[in-house]
């Protein structure tokens, strides 16, 4: 994923679809000169993790 596109979903108040490994995530904050997004799965909350763009996918 782009880092604009990235942070325009981080930024809107409408869920978009993004998945990591095939699950469904939230990005709760992008840092576009790293390229990585801090990220939860939406069934775990308390599991956020530091992941590269890249690796995210919008369905």
């Amino acid at each position: 994923m782009n880092p604009r596109r990235a942070q325009e979903i981080a930024a809107s108040p409408v869920m978009a679809n993004v998945t990591y490994n095939g699950l469904p995530i939230y990005i709760q904050h992008v840092d576009e000169q790293n390229e990585t997004a801090r990220i939860y799965p939406l069934d775990q909350p308390e599991n956020e993790q530091e992941v590269p763009l890249y690796s995210l996918r919008e369905e």
